[in-house]
């Protein structure tokens, strides 16, 4: 098991994702798209992992609470496409009502970024 204190997390915006480290090896990633939606800009968070010899630690949940805080801080609406971000937010409802629901343009977004 790893020292909690050893885990960090950073925004690395040039590779448009969250990273969780421990120390400075990378155990996880939070990817999102930047996003100008409706009302302004947006993170479409859509795939997130962390590394098999880090599971059933709650560093995914740590990952995601995190990035979701850091983004709605810089007055970035977020966007859950993830499925994991989706099952998070079902366990926090306090975030819900931050978040911006998914709508077409956000999945032909992810989609046209993983070409």
């Amino acid at each position: 098991m790893e020292n909690q204190a050893t885990i960090t997390v950073r925004n690395t915006p040039e590779r448009h994702r969250y990273e969780i480290l421990d120390g400075d090896a990378i155990i996880g990633k939070a990817h999102y798209l930047p996003h100008d939606g409706n009302k302004g800009r947006e993170r479409i968070f859509y795939h997130t992992t962390v590394s098999e010899d880090y599971a059933g630690q709650g560093l995914a949940a740590r990952l995601v609470q995190e990035a979701l805080d850091d983004t709605l801080a810089a007055g970035i609406a977020v966007v859950p496409v993830c499925p994991y971000v989706k099952v998070w937010l079902r366990k926090h409802p306090d975030y819900q009502p931050l978040m911006t629901p998914v709508h077409p343009e956000h999945l032909t977004a992810v989609e046209n970024a993983a070409r």
